[in-house]
């Protein structure tokens, strides 16, 4: 077995222990908080509830120059076999906080980093929040969503008031301009989200429920919702479709190990059981090469690889 030497010593655990106390776990896989249900072990992974728990971790992490990785909802994340060194923390308590309500003609809605995207989506709707349609059925958190600029033909960055951050350097939560273009935003790796304010326009709620419940309906109908999957594999090319690419080169049923290119959309690579994170890396780069010989397209991962990927674990 090819095992992953930790970078946690004794002295580290027992730090750690003493501060989170249950609320620390070592050694865990990461498979089961991922939508692919593929990961290995994190040194380190805890549970934060409050704005003081996060600073802890950044400021520990910064002392001890140990990576720190937050695990949002975990949508659209491929872990690698060998887990994740450092530290993985996962947002709860405070940050699950969830606020909608109109405001001067808007419906604003003001969301910890780990409140649900789909909660946000239905109070917003219910409210008649314009445009958050273009948000329904994508299972991510806030505080994802944000980070990777989530959405369809709409996305959640046109619709940001304020963000709130927090760093090493500035480990309470403080609001940072961010920018946003398609699926990134200029958010630093280290920068941790804390809260987020969005601003609707107000519409007419039925029109806006019908028009979200249209959007998941078609959802549920084109693409593998009852098999594990991290959602888009590949981003859209300008003036395509990754899915159509994929499809037109045949890829679809594709097979690696536990992996296979889902036969109902061709951008999204299912465990079919046991898939490990290295079948799902090596389709995603058969797919490709493959639409890049046949198209001369350079397909970009929606998707994100962490962690080390190896074999035999």
């Amino acid at each position: 077995m090819n095992a992953c030497v930790t970078l946690l010593a004794d002295d580290d655990r027992a730090a750690l222990t003493a501060r989170f106390e249950e609320r620390v776990r070592f050694d865990a896989p990461l498979a089961p908080a991922t939508w692919w249900k593929i990961g290995g072990p994190a040194d380190a992974t805890i549970a934060v509830n409050t704005t003081a728990d996060v600073a802890f971790v950044l400021q520990w992490c910064f002392r001890h120059k140990l990576p720190c990785f937050v695990l949002g909802a975990g949508s659209n994340l491929l872990v690698g076999d060998g887990g994740m060194r450092g530290l993985v923390v996962q947002l709860g308590g405070d940050y699950d906080a969830l606020d909608v309500r109109i405001e001067d003609g808007m419906v604003v809605a003001r969301a910890g980093a780990s409140a649900s995207l789909p909660q946000l989506v239905a109070h917003a709707a219910s409210l008649g929040a314009d445009g958050v349609d273009g948000l329904a059925g994508i299972p991510a958190s806030v505080g994802g969503a944000v980070r990777m600029n989530a959405g369809t033909d709409r996305e959640i960055g046109e619709f940001v008031r304020e963000v709130r951050v927090q760093t090493p350097a500035h480990p309470q939560p403080a609001p940072q301009w961010v920018g946003f273009s398609y699926r990134q935003t200029t958010l630093a790796r280290e920068a941790i989200v804390a809260d987020v304010t969005l601003a609707f326009p107000c519409g007419d709620p039925a029109a806006v429920r019908a028009r979200t419940q249209d959007r998941l309906v078609r959802r549920k109908a084109t693409q593998p919702v009852a098999v594990p999957n991290a959602g888009s594999c590949f981003r859209n090319p300008p003036g395509d479709r990754a899915g159509r690419l994929i499809e037109a080169v045949g890829a679809k049923g594709w097979r690696s190990g536990g992996a296979e290119v889902s036969s109902l959309h061709a951008n999204f690579i299912i465990n079919v059981g046991g898939a490990k994170a290295l079948d799902v890396s090596s389709l995603l780069a058969r797919v490709h090469r493959a639409v890049g010989a046949e198209f001369g397209i350079d397909l970009h991962l929606e998707v994100h690889l962490v962690g080390e990927f190896v074999a035999d674990v």
